[in-house]
């Protein structure tokens, strides 16, 4: 009998560990939040999106203020439509900007919001207007080449 107890034991203990390393996993992956603060949702609008996922963080100051709740497009103006899901704690004047940023130089890409100056509020519903879209990395290094090549070709015609 005290063999079958110890059995049970080790089981429960492999399982715990088990649930252990799956809330990690999640958690690392960006596919788990537990947050359990009120929200307000906005919009904002991008040209270009890059390769922001949905259950991206928001930050502010370096500080997750939110995560965006989804991402959809808009075909009449040919843009990215972002639904973000804000903290109520967290409020922003209504003239914010939002950017979408890369942590680090190959990271994850975010939101970053920068705060305005009025003195009006977001709330729920509002669209953020001043967006700044996603640098695309082979985008700069096409213009550098092209750059680069016109360079040489102005070079190659002077005497």
């Amino acid at each position: 009998m005290p063999q079958s107890r110890h059995d049970v034991w080790v089981g429960l203990f492999v399982l715990l560990g088990g649930a252990a390393l799956l809330f990690l996993a999640l958690q690392a992956g960006n596919l788990l939040s537990l947050s359990f603060e009120d929200t307000y949702r906005v919009q904002a609008r991008f040209d270009n999106i890059g390769g922001l996922k949905p259950r991206s963080a928001v930050r502010s100051a370096g500080v997750v203020v939110g995560r965006v709740e989804s991402i959809s497009f808009d075909d009449t103006t040919y843009q990215a439509n972002v639904t973000l899901s804000l903290e109520k704690r967290f409020a922003f004047p209504k003239d914010s900007s939002a950017k979408i940023l890369t942590a680090g130089l190959l990271g994850e890409q975010y939101i970053g919001l920068e705060p305005g100056a009025e003195e009006k509020m977001l709330v729920a519903g509002d669209v953020i207007t001043q967006t700044q879209s996603a640098v695309v990395l082979e985008n700069l290094i096409s213009q550098f080449l092209f750059n680069r090549a016109a360079e040489a070709g102005d070079g190659a015609s002077r005497p």
